[in-house]
């Protein structure tokens, strides 16, 4: 098979991307910031969070100011609900729709206890119906194209997730699937199977709705690859782009060396003001600790300066450590 290169445009419903490296959504992480940053870097979509569709129903303060936040300068952009009820799924993707949002995308992979104890995420493989009744209302609610990422089954050898991902495209018209080929049970660990995303690609050959690979995507070397193996339409980038938007700049040819210290400086302190701007100083300084270890790694500050910044209690003292961080002569050199 002859796939176009990952800088090809490509086509979601009637909407185009334009290239076929895609950021994953990141529970917890991927607020509009994150996105944004993925699009500058070169991501052709990037995909929220996961936002409870029960929160979007009934307008739920922090859902709506903090988790539908859109920039103007990240479109397009796809928002992923979560939950098990289609009325109300119905409802929460008019709320996206309202919010401006490009694409919708449902989540049917989530492992978390949490998620699939609510009856969502990857509990969905174990109701079918439900799942298509899901999807269906979703398009329905917001009459946009709607997308749904999936596990590849709950257990190690279980396939239900294809055989859904099937139903989804020809039951209630999904615009496209990402397929994460690991079980749920096993959530990150192990390695994916890429050839059931092949075998999915083969299935829905014709239907006209594309198949992202995603997992265990960490560097653009291993996701050419299994964008090779799995003849899939994109990739799907998660913790690969943790700290490391330059995979984007790589995958879609843009760089080839790694960033400097100086660009990841940089980077860091872009998020840094980012994160004070969508949660305020006080809040900011706690959120920002789960990103430090991603860039200081990249800098080589490990062991007790690392530490320090997970102590800070605001960004000013963040930033005071980076400075004596960058001006440290191993650093310097």
């Amino acid at each position: 098979m002859n796939q176009p290169p990952l800088t090809a445009p490509f086509r979601i419903g009637d909407l185009e991307i334009a290239n076929r490296v895609l950021l994953a959504p990141l529970a917890g992480i991927g607020n509009w910031f994150v996105r944004l940053q993925a699009r500058r870097h070169g991501a052709g979509l990037a995909v929220s969070e996961m936002v409870s569709s029960f929160g979007l129903h009934y307008r739920n303060e922090r859902t709506m100011r903090e988790l539908l936040r859109i920039h103007p300068s990240e479109h397009p952009v796809s928002i992923q609900l979560f939950g098990h009820d289609p009325d109300v799924m119905a409802s929460g993707a008019a709320v996206v729709a309202e919010a401006g949002a490009d694409l919708i995308d449902i989540n049917m992979g989530c492992p978390v206890r949490k998620v699939r104890k609510a009856g969502a995420g990857a509990e969905l493989l174990r109701r079918p119906g439900l799942a298509v009744a899901l999807a269906r209302a979703a398009g329905e609610g917001s009459g946009l194209p709607v997308t749904v990422k999936l596990r590849s089954g709950l257990k190690p050898g279980d396939c239900s997730g294809v055989d859904l991902a099937v139903r989804l495209v020809e039951e209630a018209q999904v615009s496209g699937i990402a397929l994460h080929p690991r079980s749920a049970a096993v959530q990150h660990k192990g390695d994916p199977d890429y050839g059931l995303v092949r075998q999915l690609v083969d299935r829905l050959e014709g239907s006209g709705a594309p198949v992202i690979v995603s997992g265990g995507l960490a560097t653009a070397e291993v996701a050419r690859r299994a964008y090779r193996e799995s003849a899939a339409h994109a990739v799907m980038i998660a913790r690969g782009a943790l700290g490391n938007p330059w995979i984007f700049e790589e995958l879609t040819g843009r760089r080839a060396a790694p960033p400097t210290d100086d660009e990841i400086v940089r980077e860091l302190l872009w998020t840094l003001d980012r994160a004070e701007r969508h949660l305020g100083p006080r809040r900011a300084a706690h959120y920002a600790r789960k990103f430090y270890p991603w860039y200081l790694e990249r800098l080589g500050v490990t062991g007790s300066e690392a530490d320090a910044f997970q102590r800070t209690e605001d960004l000013d003292q963040a930033r005071s450590l980076l400075r004596e961080v960058v001006e440290a002569p191993a650093l310097a050199a």
